[in-house]
């Protein structure tokens, strides 16, 4: 019998139809494990962005370790790691110096150069909320990063009166603390003051003769009355230390606001201090400058011109156009220019002495110059002298636009004067976005103007900024001289506008006070540079130095369009040892009382390794307050010794030979 099998209905068509719904959701979970899939699949590829983000943290990470180890490893054990790998070190000059019996002696002042000083907000814009007696300028800037704009604002001085702005009152930070650290960790007096302590001194002796450098010098008397607190301080030590003269120490452009303090203190009020002619010679045993500018930097010309200097020129070429451009909203340079434009003190620093100091077309002190070459002099005798090739290089062309024209001979450079160029708006004001300069008025026909005439010379470079920036510069020529003098006794020469010349005014009638000019050498110093037009664009600033431009041989003093020389990296050995050298020394119309010059140079030698920081023998502008040898010589100096005594000129430059080359009469 067959057997009969009933035949199964399809299951789809016995089963209820799928909602439209349940379909929706089986697909995403679908989707979901495809996903997954993929995800565990990709899971062992390695992104540019985990590459970044390990970095960082591995960076963090090592850093935060090492910070801890390093505050909880014992004090000495850093002292000893490093002479583990450099041998024994030698005792700071303090402690060296208090073996040897050296005790305090006379008062201490300190005179902070340019940007050193602390400057704390005591009134401010509604942006500054919260401000009050913060530090702007020094510790950690944190303002610049948190409102760029405001800081800008407040740093700034009335572009009229180069005094302060309606509304905003920025005062000078005061006691040691207002230079003794220019930020965390990054010392200035600090070091000095450290050493000084060694051997007895603390703040009854020790007095930090704090201004606002941004100012003109005769208008932080006028708005603060500075130059009289420092008179009346000099005053009460030199009183209540048993009528011993006070050793004064400025630095950088410190040197400068000295020199001016010393004529004010002595002119009769209500110009000057009214301390009569025999003043200094009662309250100063020695004036030691370090780092001086004291016949002005090529730097400082760079600096009102372009807003740059190597380094800056440096970055721009290595990000072309992000420190000009609208980064978010903040113009870079066209903001610092605005801003230190305002800073009348920049102008004490544009060189003085004209051609006859610094050089000509075809002529400069320093022509010859070779950076690998070293002398080392002591009482003006050579002791060790290499003999290199001499390199030519036309110095004394501070400004030239491209680097054949630094280069060419003098009759084949083709110039057309500028000085009679027509000017004209060339830029809308309102597009940007306050950042305006005077390069905003020149117009194209002024630009090129300035650039067709293709170097220019010391004596020149005055025309130059008062073509360029001529508000900037009527307010810096009521306050500063950049000239000679022919006669010292012209009453013309008691204004105080030529007060910190030395080739404008005479030291004080004081035989038994010293001074002594301090500074590095063996470092490549900024001497001159080359130049370029830069494209026309809205808000720009027109020239920028040309990095593009070198000197062929390795060796050579041109490199990324900044020819150099010797000094200490921001002030070159001629401006800085000159007087000393030349024209202080003995009695000459600029000396007439016979006050004794010393040299006393320090040859920069790096950090042998990283534990040594800034190193103990550096010769650079501001690491130099950390070098054992000068702060020996101060120290020394403040217990009692004389010039003599330190062992007279101490020289490795060639200052003496590149005095002798300038013919500036001294009597």
């Amino acid at each position: 019998m067959p057997l009969i099998r009933r035949r199964k209905s399809p299951e789809d068509a016995s089963a209820p139809a799928p909602k439209p719904d349940e379909e929706e959701d089986k697909s995403k979970k679908v989707a979901a494990k495809k996903a997954a899939r993929a995800g565990a699949k990709s899971s062992g590829k390695w992104s540019c962005v985990d590459s970044c983000c390990w970095f960082i943290g591995c960076v963090c990470t090592v850093w935060w370790l090492l910070l801890f180890l390093y505050n909880a490893m014992p004090s000495s054990f850093p002292q000893y790691v490093t002479e583990a790998i450099t041998g024994p070190l030698s005792d700071p000059p303090g402690v060296k110096l208090q073996k040897e019996g050296l005790k305090a002696k006379h008062p201490v002042v300190f005179v902070p150069g340019i940007v050193t000083g602390g400057l704390e907000l005591w009134e401010g814009n509604q942006c500054a909320e919260g401000l009050f007696r913060k530090r702007l300028w020094g510790g950690t800037f944190g303002e610049v990063y948190k409102r760029p704009l405001c800081w800008v604002e407040h740093m700034s001085l009335d572009n009229e009166t180069g005094l302060d702005r309606p509304g905003i009152r920025v005062r000078p930070v005061t006691g040691l603390v207002a230079a003794d650290y220019f930020a965390p960790g990054y010392f200035v007096w600090a070091v000095v003051i450290r050493n000084l302590a060694r051997i007895g001194y603390e703040e009854k002796n020790m007095y930090m003769a704090a201004y606002d450098w941004r100012l003109a010098f005769q208008n932080t008397e006028v708005r603060d009355q500075t130059l009289s607190r420092i008179k009346s301080n000099i005053e009460l030590m030199v009183a209540t230390n048993g009528g011993k003269k006070a050793v004064i120490i400025p630095h950088s452009m410190g040197v400068l606001y000295f020199l001016h303090f010393m004529k004010w203190v002595e002119a009769p009020a209500p110009m000057g201090g009214g301390g009569g002619s025999d003043w200094c010679a009662k309250h100063i045993k020695a004036v030691m400058n370090i780092g001086g500018p004291i016949l002005g930097v090529p730097k400082a010309v760079s600096g009102l011109f372009s807003a740059e200097a190597k380094d800056i020129a440096v970055a721009r070429a290595i990000a072309p156009g992000v420190l000009d451009k609208d980064l978010f909203g903040l113009q870079t340079l066209q903001h610092v220019m605005k801003m230190t434009r305002t800073w009348d003190s920049t102008m004490s620093m544009i060189p003085k002495g004209g051609d006859t100091i610094w050089g000509g077309l075809d002529w400069s002190p320093e022509e010859g110059y070779a950076s690998s070459k070293r002398k080392h002099r002591k009482n003006g005798k050579n002791e060790t002298e290499m003999t290199v090739k001499e390199k030519t290089a036309h110095y004394g062309r501070i400004i030239s636009f491209g680097k054949d024209v630094a280069e060419a001979p003098s009759s084949e450079i083709k110039r057309i004067d500028f000085r009679g160029a027509v000017k004209g708006n060339n830029i809308a004001n309102t597009t940007c976005r306050d950042v305006w300069t005077e390069y905003h008025d020149m117009g194209i026909g002024g630009i090129k103007a300035v650039a067709e005439y293709k170097t220019y010379t010391a004596g020149e470079i005055l025309d130059l900024l008062h073509f360029v920036a001529p508000k900037m510069m009527a307010r810096g020529t009521a306050h500063f001289s950049y000239g000679i003098a022919d006669d010292l006794d012209d009453p013309k020469y008691n204004h105080y506008k030529y007060w910190s010349n030395p080739l404008e005014t005479k030291l004080p009638n004081a035989p038994d006070m010293e001074i002594f000019s301090m500074y590095g050498v063996g470092i490549p110093t900024e001497r001159a540079y080359v130049y370029k037009q830069t494209p026309s664009a809205e808000c720009y600033i027109p020239f920028q130095i040309d990095t593009s431009a070198d000197d062929e041989d390795e060796d050579g003093c041109l490199k990324d369009g900044v020819f150099t020389v010797d000094g200490d990296e921001t002030v070159p050995a001629l401006s800085a040892g000159f007087m000393s050298a030349k024209g202080w020394r003995g009695k000459t119309r600029f000396n007439p009382s016979g006050i004794k010059t010393y040299i006393r140079e320090y040859d920069h030698a790096p950090p042998a390794n990283f534990l040594e920081g800034r190193g103990t023998q550096s010769g650079a502008h501001v690491d130099i307050m950390g070098n054992f040898a000068l702060i020996e010589d101060i120290i020394r100096v403040a217990a009692g010794a004389s010039g003599e005594d330190l062992g007279g000129d101490q020289v490795y430059s060639d200052i003496f030979k590149w005095s002798e080359k300038i013919n500036l009469p001294l009597q």
